[in-house]
């Protein structure tokens, strides 16, 4: 059952097409046409739809933007519509609405449901949707780690378990190396300044600084330098607010006020303003009093000992050094020595942490050669399944001989994890290096598939692999770009048929030149050029009856009313309804 199906494109602007709709089967879709016409615009399309990249260049000459909307059928608790729910989009009657527009600047919006979306949606929606396979993907079978996530996503859960552990323990395993390393060649460097922090720290204390004291001996050592011109304005002062004892007729502050408080005091009770100067006059008494006193008691105490002074400024230069040496003033001072102790405590419990990283490295190591076992067991019996039934496909693509194998391998690696006795390298996925091999016919060593398969037969090997994985791993749309190039003659049919039998349970897009594949579609669609060479609305035609007949007519000869051409047609037609 098909839990998904892409029903229909609507294409615009984009390269050749001026505006086209593409509808398209539940089963399998045959898109054909002459070369030039526009076919891989349907992949680009679709590309475009499932996140990928948006290049101004796909813009049709003289137009504003491309256009690609994407009417996809999907049930409302599949993996795509819940995603596509919680991004805010809404399915319109079982049906998702995707859309994506490019400028001719080469800006990019999406659409989803209704509802503006980051382009990585659509990508995240394209890995639960469709499964693009093109010449590009191709070559991309033929890397080695491509070949390893092919692997590891047949075997599934055998595999992602023990990978998933592996990731986390290999990061970690990275990070307290870095780290170690880093504690390691550093000993020196943290020696010397664990040294100059320890010696700072202890140069302050001996100072016994106080916070504030600095400004405080700044302070006395101005009055102690200025003791005798102070002594000298206090006793004036006093003198001139309080009188002089030694001269009983002398005039002073404190009496001539006393004075006119009295004459205003003897008036007060005839007006109210006057009685309110004399209280002024009674406070101006009091505080002539108060600094008086105050006066007298500040000469008193006012300190002119040499020697306090010589030790003032002794005390001073010890702070002078400390805030030269650590900071703008004696606070700063304490607060760099409070700061140096925590560092100094760090830098001192760094063998601590030396031994606790190494002990946590032997560790997660020894973690990841027990993993590193699990996963080449696991990959070693999904490889033997997974290239078993590739092989079997293959015998159904015209390729009866043929045989796939893995060859999964470790490099020694001195450095590298201690496993069943020996060192091995490893990496994010593993110790394992993983490779397809295909042996062509009896007799022929196992190669690498880059070396050991033509362009057809690895046409053929890609399509097996994904014929594979529709049976452990289904997707619910793939779409093929001429992944039929280099194969004819009976391997042709055979593709179509299998294309077809992949059908049965997914939905199959083929971009193809071959009438052999395209006889199997169940919807045949041609998409041809105007004079201009531009593909219009009217451009992308479903090919029914004696149309399809001439259309694989052209596809096989060249020549749409060949008597013999339309006669192999409608026996590839015949021979395609069979197999139905």
């Amino acid at each position: 059952m098909v839990v998904s199906v892409l029903q229909e494109m609507r294409i615009k602007d984009l390269g050749v097409i001026d505006d086209a709709v593409v509808e398209l089967s539940p089963g399998f879709t045959a898109v054909t046409g002459e070369t030039g016409a526009g076919k891989t615009m349907v992949v680009t399309s679709l590309g475009l739809l499932l996140g990928g990249r948006a290049d101004a260049a796909l813009v049709r000459v003289g137009a504003r933007s491309a256009v690609v909307e994407g009417r996809i059928v999907v049930a409302p608790d599949a993996p795509a519509a819940v995603r596509a729910a919680e991004a805010g989009a809404e399915l319109d009657e079982d049906a998702l609405l995707v859309s994506r527009t490019v400028s001719a600047e080469g800006r990019s919006r999406a659409h989803v449901g209704g509802r503006s979306v980051p382009v990585g949606l659509l990508s995240d929606l394209g890995d639960d949707l469709v499964a693009v396979h093109g010449q590009t993907d191709q070559q991309g079978l033929l890397r080695p780690s491509r070949q390893r996530q092919a692997l590891d996503r047949y075997a599934g859960d055998a595999v992602a378990g023990p990978l998933a552990a592996w990731g986390e323990a290999y990061k970690r395993l990275r990070s307290v190396t870095l780290e170690l390393e880093a504690l390691t060649t550093r000993a020196r460097e943290r020696a010397q300044e664990a040294d100059l922090l320890r010696f700072g720290i202890e140069e302050i204390a001996a100072a016994e600084p106080r916070a504030g004291e600095d400004g405080e001996l700044a302070a006395e050592a101005e009055r102690l330098r200025h003791a005798e011109a102070l002594a000298s304005a206090a006793a004036t002062a006093h003198g001139a607010l309080a009188g002089d004892p030694a001269d009983p007729e002398g005039v002073d502050a404190n009496a001539l006020v006393a004075g006119a408080h009295r004459a205003l005091e003897a008036v007060r009770a005839h007006d109210p303003a006057l009685a309110a100067l004399a209280d002024r006059l009674s406070e101006v008494s009091i505080l002539l009093t108060d600094v008086a006193g105050e006066l007298a008691g500040y000469a008193d105490d006012l300190d002119a000992d040499p020697l306090r002074l010589a030790a003032v400024e002794e005390r001073r230069a010890t702070l002078t050094q400390l805030t030269r040496k650590y900071a703008d003033d004696i606070a700063g001072v304490l607060t760099w020595s409070e700061r140096s102790a925590a560092r100094l405590t760090e830098l001192e419990g760094d063998d601590d942490r030396i031994g606790e990283l190494a002990a946590e490295r032997d560790a997660l190591r020894t973690e990841l050669a027990g993993l590193a076992a699990q996963l080449t067991e696991a990959r070693t019996g999904a490889a033997k399944r997974f290239a078993d039934a590739v092989t079997g496909e293959l015998g159904e693509l015209a390729m009866p001989h043929a045989r796939v194998s893995f060859a999964l391998r470790r490099t020694e690696d001195p450095q590298g994890l201690e496993i069943d006795g020996g060192a091995y390298a490893y990496g994010p996925h593993g110790t394992d290096e993983v490779e397809l091999l295909l042996a062509p016919h009896p007799g022929a060593p196992p190669r690498p598939v880059a070396k050991g398969a033509s362009g057809g037969e690895l046409s053929r090997v890609m399509l097996a692999v994904e014929v594979v994985f529709a049976d452990s791993d289904p997707v619910p749309t793939y779409l093929f770009d001429e992944v039929d190039a280099g194969v004819g003659g009976k391997a042709a049919v055979e593709v179509g048929r299998r294309l077809a039998r992949l059908a049965r349970s997914a939905q199959v897009v083929v971009v193809t030149h071959l009438p052999q594949v395209a006889a199997f579609a169940d919807r045949h669609l041609v998409v041809e050029k105007t004079d201009d060479g531009s593909v219009t609305r009217s451009g992308v035609q479903a090919m029914d009856g004696e149309d399809r007949v001439r259309e694989l007519s052209r596809m096989l000869a060249g020549q749409e009313d060949s008597e013999l051409a339309r006669a192999h047609a409608e026996e590839l037609l015949e021979a395609a309804r069979a197999e139905a």
